[in-house]
């Protein structure tokens, strides 16, 4: 088969959407996975950094030669950092220095630039920090957090591949961080069924889940609508790890633990309803977290105390 060569940004989006047929129980719900960790760099911040440089050019915000400025834990530094290099933008991360393992190596071989964040400032005090360096002449901060952008690129793209491969769909379990694939999926999903119910899933007060944030800390994404939530989902750091390690015992996806708390989520539910589908939403692959060592038997017994915290 012939196939005309195409850039890379190309392939953002259009991600396996598959059903989980060993870890689910209960055969009169089924339970589907979208796997956002088939993006070019293994996450869905690959749509939403996208949309977020498309609109800033649109704009006039960002311009030829500019540096792009944003907050991130990592996923979406890694998308704006291809987006960049493709576009030939620099790139300046605020990272908070508690973040994933590896990371910023990762970040470092694609030049990005990385300003570090005091921990307990929190993602608020990154945020606040990315605004002012934005403020700079010649720079942009996309403002993933606050963007409309953000939650565009989940309605207008993520939310219309869900309804072309599954058309019904009774639950929508996703992960709280920026708010945007949420909203975003959510909104869109409820205007095609308004039957169907959302429920967001962030972890345990003090819990750090890779792209997860609980709502408990103090800072509500601007983005975030809780009256579209028909229910919050709260699970602690080892449950998302023990279910993300059967997923990929049972199932053989490698998904990251964020997935896993998502997928625990799922779970739960598909025991206390009938029947129905039940849509998960994968944010991303496991491999760019092995630096971390989460898959590593030392990793299991430090889960189990409950002062540590896990960076995937």
């Amino acid at each position: 088969m012939n196939r005309k060569p195409t850039n890379i940004l190309d392939y953002v989006g259009n991600t396996p959407l598959i059903k989980l047929c060993k870890i689910n129980a209960n055969k009169n719900v089924n339970v589907f996975a979208k796997l956002e960790g088939h993006n070019p760099t293994g996450s869905i911040k690959d749509r939403v950094a996208r949309y977020l440089v498309d609109d800033a050019e649109r704009t006039g915000r960002l311009k030829p030669g500019d540096t792009i400025v944003e907050a991130s834990t990592g996923n979406t530094a890694l998308a704006l950092a291809l987006i960049a290099k493709q576009r030939g933008y620099r790139l300046k991360i605020v990272m908070l220095r508690k973040t994933t393992p590896g990371m910023s190596d990762l970040l470092s071989t694609y030049g990005v630039e990385i300003i570090w964040c005091d921990p307990s400032a929190g993602m608020k005090g990154a945020i606040q920090m990315a605004q002012e360096i934005g403020l700079k002449e010649n720079h942009c901060n996309t403002h993933q957090f606050e963007s409309k952008a953000n939650l565009l690129a989940h309605y207008e793209n993520t939310a219309e591949e869900i309804i072309q491969d599954l058309p019904s769909v009774d639950m929508l379990i996703t992960g709280i961080g920026t708010g945007g694939t949420l909203m975003g999926v959510g909104k869109r999903l409820k205007e095609y069924n308004p039957q169907l119910k959302v429920i967001g899933v962030e972890p345990k007060m003090g819990d750090q889940l890779q792209g997860l944030r609980s709502l408990e800390e103090g800072y509500i994404p601007p983005l975030l609508d809780m009256s579209l939530l028909d229910g919050r989902f709260i699970v602690d750091t080892q449950e998302a790890f023990e279910t993300a390690r059967n997923l990929l015992n049972l199932e053989g996806v490698f998904a990251g633990v964020s997935s896993g708390a998502v997928l625990s989520c799922a779970m739960k539910m598909a025991n206390r309803v009938d029947q129905g589908n039940i849509l998960t939403i994968f944010a991303d692959g496991g491999w760019k977290y092995l630096a971390s060592g989460p898959w590593k038997e030392e990793m299991e017994e430090r889960l189990v105390k409950p002062d540590e915290t896990a960076w995937w």
